[in-house]
This record gives structure tokens, C-alpha cells and sequence, in this order.
């Protein structure tokens, strides 16, 4: 009798529970009703889920004349959308679809779509290192940006920056044919 070869077993996939402790289980996608994000990703954590809601640190200005006007403001890195999960291995990702603040969920053939824990843990370290900036680094006004001035005085003037430090951004001006360097605070500035 000739002798057969096995192909070699496949290893053993762990279980979901395990998958879901070790927390390796897929992450899902909701897409969110228009400006719900917090309200969906809070109603999914109160059913059970693991939710994630990447936040974006970006600077804006009340509309003041100085720096105390200076605000950061944290919104959804990817609006419309929050990271969830299954808390255990019997809950099931089709109950959230009918979450409020959901619209639906992201899916791809018949079923939502798996997303690896290597992308959330890649966003988490993006939404971390911007956490950490400066004002320099998240100022909309970077070199090279049309800006124009507000409030009193140089009001709707048209200029380029070309530096920005966490207290001024330094942009050129054309003022009565004449160009001109002026440091002004990030709140007497919009982009133009």
C-alpha cells in the first residue's frame, strides 16, 4: 500500500470569547446619522460594544482679537463613522445596526465589514501624536496659506504667511501697493 501524505492541520482559530478578551477580535464600522457620532458611539456602549470614536485636535478661534480667544476643539476624525466591536462572544454586530444614531453599517458583500486591530491601533497613535501638538503644528495658517485679516482696523486684507510661531504667524501684506511684514495674533486671521 503506497504510503499518503496529510496535508499539515491548520491551526486552531481561537474562540470569539478568547478573540474578544485578547482583544484581537475585528472592529466594525457605523455610519452614523449627520452629527450623531457621539450619540451613536454612546448608545452602542450602553448595549455592550467596545466603541471608538477617533477625535481630531484642531485650533479655532472664537472670534476674538487675542490669544485668550485661541480655542482647540476635538471633532470626529472621520465624520459619520465610529469603530465598534462585540463586548462578548454572544453578542451578536447586527443589533447595532438598529442603534440610535446609527444609519447603518459598513458592509462589503452580505456582511459588515471586519477591520483589523492594526488599523484602530494605527488611527489611535495619529489621534494621540495630534493630541500632543502645538498650535504651530495644528494652526490652520501654514506658510504659504492665502489668509485675510479680521476685526478692526486691517479688516478683509488679503495676505500670504510665511511663519508661524505658537504666539504670531508672520505674513506678508500689500498695503497700498507697498508690501509689508506683519506678525498678528492666530485669532485676527481666517483663510482667505
Amino acid at each position: 500500500m503506497p504510503h499518503q501524505t496529510h496535508p499539515p492541520a491548520a491551526p486552531a482559530e481561537p474562540s470569539r470569547e478568547a478573540a474578544i478578551q485578547e482583544g484581537v477580535a475585528p472592529w466594525y464600522l457605523a455610519y452614523t446619522k449627520p452629527q450623531q457620532e457621539h450619540i451613536a458611539a454612546q448608545n452602542l456602549l450602553r448595549q455592550g460594544y467596545a466603541t471608538y470614536l477617533p477625535l481630531y485636535k484642531h485650533y479655532k478661534s472664537s472670534g476674538g482679537r487675542s490669544l485668550a480667544s485661541l480655542g482647540f476643539v476635538h471633532e470626529p476624525m472621520f465624520p459619520r463613522y465610529v469603530f465598534f466591536r462585540p463586548g462578548s462572544a454572544r453578542q451578536g454586530v447586527s443589533a447595532a445596526r438598529s442603534t440610535r444614531g446609527v444609519s447603518t453599517l459598513v458592509s462589503f458583500g452580505s456582511g459588515p465589514a471586519a477591520i483589523e486591530q492594526s488599523l484602530v491601533d494605527t488611527i489611535r497613535g495619529i489621534e494621540q501624536e495630534r493630541e500632543q501638538a502645538d498650535l504651530k503644528a495644528v494652526s490652520p495658517f501654514q506658510p504659504g496659506a492665502r489668509v485675510r485679516m479680521r476685526g478692526q482696523g486691517m479688516k478683509g486684507l488679503v495676505g500670504l504667511v510665511l511663519s508661524v510661531t505658537n504666539q504670531r504667524v508672520t505674513m506678508l501684506l500689500d498695503i497700498l501697493g507697498r508690501q509689508q511684514l506683519v506678525d498678528v495674533d492666530h485669532a485676527m486671521l481666517e483663510l482667505g
